[in-house]
């Protein structure tokens, strides 16, 4: 048993409301529930009803057991004193008070609930596979589907959104310096995201903009301070670069911030997702001599800003993956896929969070567009749902279904999810 299927009962009266009786014999009638509260304090707020012949207005507080009223020293804080009434699963001959001594009514719901609806529940939680409802979800109306895949994106673009206004803050409110610091991390590809952060933080773009027209300065101070001019005996074009990097660093005493060679990860990566020609690739796309982040939050097609994101490293990395180590078949523009990989991790959060800092939704509206337009990712979390025809067409729907599986599937927040509950409603 746990206080969320509690919850559930409660907010959907899912328990039998004839008769009603608190535990200390009062007659009681339900008006409103209240409304879920996600923070600090009681489970619920501005419920209505009657205990007695007298109206209350207030909170309500939900257990397993009666006493965890006690366990929890609600009976010492004062922000439970606005409590109406405590609903229980287990009743206990005790009596529960609020601070200031008064008593407060308890009602016991297992009695009075379907036990159906709770194995129902059990069999969920105990469903070892990817998705709790894998068995069942045909039986789920496409209409509700759709609508739990649709709050689960929006949650998803708010939750990054905050992050980008986090990193906003942490600039000084510099929105290219942002956008900056966005992009790096998402040329990591998951596997180096850190190592490409720390590096974005250690090098500011102000730095960088003084040199973006001489590539391989750029290109310096990215290697350099990467920690991957390493080689004792480096070619041609290697050497250069340390002496750029040996010049530029002293002169911005930035060799001190340089990251530890072991930093990047390299097992099991494809040759064209290599850091080396990741940075040779972001140290191209410094090069651009508008706003960056004007581009990306004006530009509304995405084929377009595809187009700005595909770039073509300088000339050495057309051959090479890594310093002095030559390839026939170098992969060296950024493909389509990783392309799509940066409008969808850091572009679409950054034009939500600009949307929220402006007031002006169209910002928002613009990065959903561009996820209808954008195919979907092919991962282990989206193949999980197309083996249960689930469609996954579109980035937004991919971005859904991860959003779904990542935070509800699999902690089995079955209870918060209108698939879980619509499968559950169908005891009554």
């Amino acid at each position: 048993m746990s206080e969320e299927f509690i919850y559930f009962l409660w907010q959907f009266h899912y328990f039998r409301t004839t008769n009603l009786r608190t535990e200390e014999g009062e007659s009681l009638r339900v008006i409103h529930p209240g409304y879920r509260n996600p923070d600090a304090g009681p489970d619920f707020t501005h419920a209505r009803l009657f205990v007695g012949e007298v109206e209350w207005v207030g909170t309500v507080e939900a257990h397993v057991r009666a006493g965890d009223w006690l366990l929890h020293r609600h009976q010492h804080d004062r922000a439970y004193d606005n409590v109406i009434l405590h609903i229980v699963w287990e009743k206990e001959s005790l009596e529960l008070k609020r601070s200031d001594g008064s008593v407060i009514p308890t009602l016991c719901l297992s009695e009075r609930t379907d036990l159906t609806l709770l194995q129902r529940y059990q069999t969920l939680l105990a469903e070892s596979g990817p998705l709790p409802c894998a068995a069942q979800i045909a039986r789920v109306e496409p209409l509700r589907r759709t609508a739990m895949l649709d709050k689960a994106l929006l949650q998803r673009l708010e939750r990054k959104a905050a992050g980008v206004m986090a990193l906003f803050q942490s600039t000084d409110l510099d929105w290219e310096e942002t956008t900056y610091q966005l992009l790096a991390a998402a040329f990591g590809f998951q596997v180096n995201t850190e190592p490409f952060g720390q590096l974005s933080r250690q090098v500011p773009l102000k730095t960088l903009q003084k040199h973006r027209n001489t590539l391989l300065q750029l290109e310096a101070m990215l290697f350099g301070t990467a920690g991957l001019l390493n080689s004792e005996k480096p070619d041609a074009y290697e050497a250069e670069l340390q002496r750029e990097y040996r010049f530029l660093a002293a002169k911005y005493q930035i060799a001190a911030k340089r990251l530890p060679a072991y930093a990047w990860k390299w097992a099991k990566l494809r040759p064209a997702n290599f850091p080396t020609l990741r940075l040779a690739q972001f140290a191209q796309l410094l090069t651009f001599q508008n706003s960056l982040f004007s581009v990306l939050i004006e530009t509304d097609d995405s084929r377009v800003l595809l187009r700005h994101l595909q770039v073509t490293p300088s000339t050495y990395w057309q051959t090479h993956y890594r310093f002095g180590k030559t390839s026939d078949s170098v992969l060296a523009t950024l493909g389509q896929k990783a392309a799509e990989s940066l409008v969808i991790n850091a572009v679409v959060p950054l034009l939500v969070a600009y949307s929220h800092h402006k007031d002006q939704p169209e910002y928002r509206e613009r990065a959903i567009r561009l996820l209808e337009q954008l195919p979907a990712e092919d991962n282990r979390v989206t193949r999980v749902w197309q083996d249960l025809n689930i469609s996954v067409r579109t980035a937004f729907d991919s971005q859904a279904s991860i959003e779904l599986y990542k935070n509800f599937c699999q902690p089995k927040k079955c209870l918060s999810c209108q698939i879980g509950v619509s499968l559950l409603r169908e005891v009554r």
